[in-house]
């Protein structure tokens, strides 16, 4: 009996390393907890990570999360 293959946690990836994949707008929504639209709501007023279009698809290199993540963490931080 075969079990459908489950999809690696992003969030354990991006802990990991870098993953060798782009990541979707989805999964930019798991890993922040966030629904999917606030993802685009980000993207449409450029406030959250930066992503990009391979055609009609958005993607998002972790290189980008990362440092949006660390640009994030630093202005809470000097900001206390």
């Amino acid at each position: 009996m075969s079990t459908p293959r489950e999809q690696p946690d992003p969030r354990a990836t991006l802990r990991g390393g870098l993953p060798d994949r782009y990541l979707t707008s989805d999964d930019i929504a798991v890993i922040f907890k966030v629904p999917k639209e606030t993802v685009y709501q980000w993207r449409r007023k450029r406030t959250g990570p930066p992503g990009f279009r391979i055609g009609k698809h958005l993607r998002y290199d972790p290189a980008d999360v990362r440092a949006y993540v660390s640009q994030r963490k630093s202005a809470c931080q000097g900001s206390a």
